[in-house]
């Protein structure tokens, strides 16, 4: 009977290692914890559908970004426009108002008057040339134009609409400066008259 139970023992202890799975792990044999690995693939699963979720927010944010920047861009071809046709407002009326005032000077000699008026003219047909341009690279097919080149161009020609209002501030006081000076002259010529 003691063999009996023995043998009963040693059948116990052996389908014991064998289905224990602590130890059959740690004789080598692989163990699977089902409800681990249900819950790893769900984890998967989940984390999937997040990644989903966050490309899609970047590409709606992308879209958000772009049309954001799309109306940025109109803004300043809309701020480089007016500050440009601004400026030639400024120049036709300057070229308008100190034309007629320096050629109406008696310093200013009969020979004169071409010069002036051309150098005067010769800035405002630019001008018009500029501003024709800017209508042509506001136009929606003008050489299919990114908004950054279009806006390029107009910063350029603001630019040079600025440069042209003060080369005609420089002319006109270049002018003031003759008729000064030719006053000045005839008030010494006069005074030495006088004596």
């Amino acid at each position: 009977m003691r063999k009996n139970n023995t043998k009963i023992l040693g059948l116990v202890l052996t389908l014991a290692l064998l289905l224990s799975p602590r130890i059959a792990g740690a004789q080598g044999m692989p163990v699977y914890d089902n409800t681990n690995f249900l819950s790893l693939g769900k984890q998967l699963i989940e984390s999937a559908k997040q990644t989903t979720e966050l490309l899609k927010m970047v590409d709606e944010l992308n879209a958000v970004r772009e049309k954001i920047e799309k109306v940025n861009n109109a803004i300043k071809q809309y701020q480089a426009v007016r500050d440009i046709t601004r400026n030639n407002e400024q120049l036709f009326e300057m070229v308008r108002d100190d034309l007629r005032e320096i050629l109406d000077s008696p310093y200013i000699h009969g020979d004169e008057v071409e010069a002036i008026s051309n150098a005067f003219n010769g800035i405002i047909e630019h001008s018009l040339d500029q501003l024709d341009f800017m209508g042509q690279v506001l136009s929606s097919d003008f050489l299919n134009m990114t908004d950054a080149e279009r806006l390029g161009i107009l910063e350029a020609q603001r630019k040079e609409s600025q440069a042209m209002v003060a080369d005609i501030q420089l002319k006109k006081r270049r002018y003031d400066m003759v008729i000064s000076f030719r006053k000045f002259q005839v008030l010494i010529k006069d005074r030495k008259l006088n004596f």
